[in-house]
């Protein structure tokens, strides 16, 4: 089985390893990643540079093919199919470990996801990993084992057309899983003021992105969100397909 490993948070970190260490257990991992932090990237494609490709020679990946690249996490996906694994097939994308939750309303903006959704799109049965933590240096033990464990169940469930999952773990033991949906909730006071001093000379104000969520159902048991903070394992189906067909 041939599987890419993809992350947003740039190749070296923690989640990334792990993720393509123990993937190995299932088949050939071929890595292919940012050669710098993309999160927030969402489905975001380069279309006005050109993209480049390094391979990483050194690594301790158990026999991986790892790859590094300017581009986003989606362009990974594009240089899987038409570049490194051109003439061979694709059967399974993975991404991650993301440092930091993908659930809520996080999917829309996840390089993670991003990458995962456009795999789902050509076909390509894809699942991406979150822990809820932005902690480069998160404990990833608990999650570790189920790994390739909730991998291969998932593989042998079978992937929708143009579905991939979400999962997202919570920091800690986790005490189980959790099939989920997405929970409904939004981000306010997302921008906080640089001081004057501190921006270009050339501009007239600035700010940095910041936000506090909001769980706009927080009594729902059946949400991505719930599940974390009940230290479940969330796995959230996730379409392609944006439709609000109840409005047609």
């Amino acid at each position: 089985m041939n599987i890419v490993v993809i992350n947003d948070d740039g190749w070296g970190t923690a989640g990334i390893r792990m993720l393509a260490k123990e993937m190995t257990q299932l088949g050939h991992v071929t890595v292919i990643a940012p050669d710098g932090p993309r999160s927030g990237f969402g489905a975001c494609i380069s279309v006005t540079t050109p993209i480049y490709l390094r391979r990483v020679e050194e690594h301790d990946l158990n026999g991986a093919e790892v790859y590094t690249t300017n581009g986003t996490p989606a362009d990974c996906v594009k240089l899987a199919r038409e570049v490194v694994l051109k003439d061979k097939p694709i059967d399974l994308i993975v991404s991650g470990i993301n440092h930091g939750s993908n659930a809520s309303i996080n999917v829309i903006y996840s390089g993670t996801m991003g990458a995962c959704l456009v795999a789902a799109e050509k076909g390509i049965p894809a699942i991406g990993w979150s822990i809820n933590s932005h902690e480069m240096d998160v404990d990833l033990h608990w999650l570790q084992p189920m790994l390739c464990e909730v991998t291969r169940h998932l593989l042998e469930e079978g992937f929708a057309p143009n579905t991939c999952y979400n999962i997202n773990a919570p920091v800690g033991e986790i005490e189980g899983l959790r099939w989920t949906r997405q929970c409904k909730g939004h981000w306010q006071n997302e921008l906080v003021a640089i001081p004057q001093e501190d921006c270009p000379t050339d501009v007239n104000s600035g700010w940095r992105l910041a936000g506090e969520y909001i769980n706009d159902e927080p009594d729902a048991t059946d949400t991505d969100i719930w599940a974390m903070a009940h230290q479940m394992l969330a796995i959230t189906p996730i379409t392609v397909d944006l439709t609000e067909y109840g409005s047609l």
